[in-house]
């Protein structure tokens, strides 16, 4: 059997009844799985049966790949690299600059993911338990670049904001003036028009 014989896809509500009993043979806290379901990515054959699934978890710019479970330990070979290509498309879709997992198994060191030192250890994400020192990490993008982009962009942003708050001052200035000379412009007819008629009370109803 090849690669070609799965496809994977995106976990469903539907395939739970297949996925409960493979986290439980793993034994992965399958409560918590099921809250997280949106996470998770299968493998099916062609028959449509459910032979592997693996979690992916973007926080961030971090992704983190978790909870890899197989039915079937004979396909692995050819599923992981399905599972790797799904889910760089995954980090590229969320701008994901460096992906970490705590999947011990060669083919994620054969990927590139390396030990990751004491000071990238402390970039972890509370949430995922920086205290452990089995994570391994893999970096996708040059984060000092992305970071240095980012504030950038941010500066840019923020020069484009004042810029577009003084011309809506100027805006309101300038209406306020416009304002202020079409009232005067106004009194100054209506004084003009009485000034008329109290000189000559006629000019509207001329004598017949």
């Amino acid at each position: 059997m090849n690669g070609s014989n799965y496809r994977v896809r995106r976990a469903t509500l539907d395939d739970l009844g297949a996925l409960r009993p493979l986290w439980e043979a793993m034994r992965l806290p399958v409560a918590e799985l099921e809250k997280r379901l949106i996470e998770f990515q299968v493998a099916e054959s062609s028959e449509g049966k459910i032979v592997g699934a693996i979690g992916f978890q973007a926080e961030g710019r971090y992704g983190r790949i978790h909870s890899e479970a197989f039915s079937d330990f004979g396909a692995t070979d050819l599923v992981r690299p399905l599972f790797w290509e799904r889910i760089q498309t995954l980090a590229r879709n969320h701008g994901i600059v460096r992906v970490w997992t705590r999947e011990q198994v060669p083919f994620w060191k054969q990927q590139g993911f390396q030990s990751a030192p004491a000071d990238v250890l402390k970039k972890i994400p509370a949430a995922w338990d920086g205290s452990q020192t089995d994570w391994l990490t893999l970096a996708l993008k040059d984060e000092d670049s992305i970071v240095s982009l980012e504030k950038e962009l941010a500066m840019y942003k923020e020069a484009e904001k004042q810029r577009t708050a003084r011309m809506f001052q100027q805006a309101r200035v300038m209406k306020t003036i416009a304002t202020l000379l079409a009232v005067a412009f106004a009194i100054f007819v209506i004084w003009g028009l009485f000034y008329l008629f109290r000189k000559n009370p006629n000019i509207i109803m001329p004598n017949r």
